[in-house]
């Protein structure tokens, strides 16, 4: 009986072990799928990080869409361009004309034949996105609105804004004036990283012109403390529209929502989208620019080696708990000979990690390398013939 019962113990005891043994272990929190982005009520709309430019979610990104007065921020950044050249001054008394009067839709309340400080008209074009303060802004920098999209076709196409096109400067309908979700999120990127002394004014939440007290209506700006912009945008044929940028622990995300039911609804949509990003993607420095990645013998210059980087700050986007996993290696051409610049490609940059590679960047001196003396040359010449590789 008791033999029994031992071995029944022992079969009982061994089934379990066995079946730990099978039993998979549970995947990681990084090796986790990402979920799908939440359904939100939009035409159209993408999300982006701002430093690296990787698209974390998206809905018909390249879709032609009204853009409405989303339209501004391409005015915003010609602006933002005549003053940082100093064609245009904060100061400057502007005079509307009457074009710029009786303009449609959204108003600043601006006065025919009446002076107009730039800054009080970029406040209306941005805050109150007034039609009238952004046609008088086009006239000043191009003479007409017809002048003024020219510039901004122009500028498009400089970013690679490869589905827009525009016809106005305020963005009132037009058959001929468009863009998509992707190459606005392009825009606002530029906007943020080339104007940064600018980009403040899109973070206003009110100001006051004639004595009238004037409100953003992105309405994000109240509700989230991490939104500093950008843009709201609404007509009956685009319906509502919204780039919003947040930058929460050192980490910026750009969204833009296009066709949205509502005012709620396009923040609703930005906010979840944004939350989204933020909450499965993280964005890590892995490099920077400038720092020594490796030393490399250098044959027939002034000097015998020379450190190696790379010219500007890499950072890499990757799934949340992921950032741990990455790794950095160096491939440098077997000879390096003088003279060397600091533009010259000697190599490459490998950032990877065990299941595939992120990124890579060109590796080239940190400093000029100037050729030797004749001398040198000569030795090394010689030294060369007997170098393998």
């Amino acid at each position: 009986m008791f033999r029994s019962l031992l071995a029944c113990v022992s079969l009982t005891v061994f089934a379990a072990v066995q079946c730990l043994a099978e039993t998979p272990a549970l995947p990681s929190s990084a090796s986790m799928p990402i979920p799908t982005a939440p359904q939100v009520d939009a035409h159209a709309y993408i999300v982006v990080d701002y430093r690296t430019g990787k698209i974390l979610a998206a809905k018909e990104a390249v879709a032609r869409m009204e853009p409405a007065s989303l339209t501004k921020l391409m005015t915003s950044y010609i602006v933002f361009q005549e003053l940082a050249a100093g064609k245009l001054k904060l100061d400057e008394q502007v005079m509307v004309s009457e074009h710029a009067w009786r303009s449609e839709g959204s108003r600043t309340f601006i006065e025919l034949g009446k002076p107009v400080s730039v800054e009080d008209l970029i406040l209306g074009m941005i805050v109150q996105s007034g039609n009238d303060a952004t046609i008088a802004l086009a006239e000043r920098i191009a003479g007409t609105e017809e002048t003024f999209s020219q510039l901004m076709n122009a500028n498009a196409k400089r970013l690679g804004m490869v589905g827009s096109h525009f016809e106005n400067s305020s963005g009132l309908p037009s058959p001929q004036h468009f863009t998509t979700a992707r190459d606005l999120s392009l825009l606002a990127n530029a906007i943020i990283r080339e104007y940064p002394q600018y980009y403040k004014w899109f973070s206003v939440h009110e100001f006051v012109h004639n004595g009238i007290k004037q409100q953003n209506r992105n309405g994000l700006l109240e509700k989230d403390p991490t939104v500093d912009g950008l843009k709201t945008g609404h007509t009956d044929s685009a319906g509502f529209c919204l780039v919003t940028s947040a930058l929460r622990d050192g980490m910026r995300l750009v969204s833009v929502v296009m066709g949205s039911g509502s005012m709620k609804e396009r923040e609703s949509a930005s906010a979840a989208l944004l939350n989204y990003g933020f909450t499965f993607y993280d964005t890590k420095l892995i490099v920077k620019g400038g720092a020594v990645l490796a030393n490399s013998r250098v044959w027939k210059g002034q000097s015998a080696s020379v450190d190696l980087g790379i010219q500007d700050d890499l950072y890499i986007t990757v799934p949340r708990g992921e950032a741990d996993h990455i790794k950095t290696a160096t491939d440098i051409q077997s000879r390096l000979i003088a003279p060397l610049s600091l533009d010259s490609n000697v190599g490459t940059l490998r950032v990877f990690t065990a299941n595939q590679t992120l990124a890579t960047q060109p590796l080239h001196p940190l400093k000029n390398v100037e050729a030797g003396g004749w001398w040198r040359r000569l030795i090394d010449t010689i030294k060369l013939w007997f170098v393998k590789g």
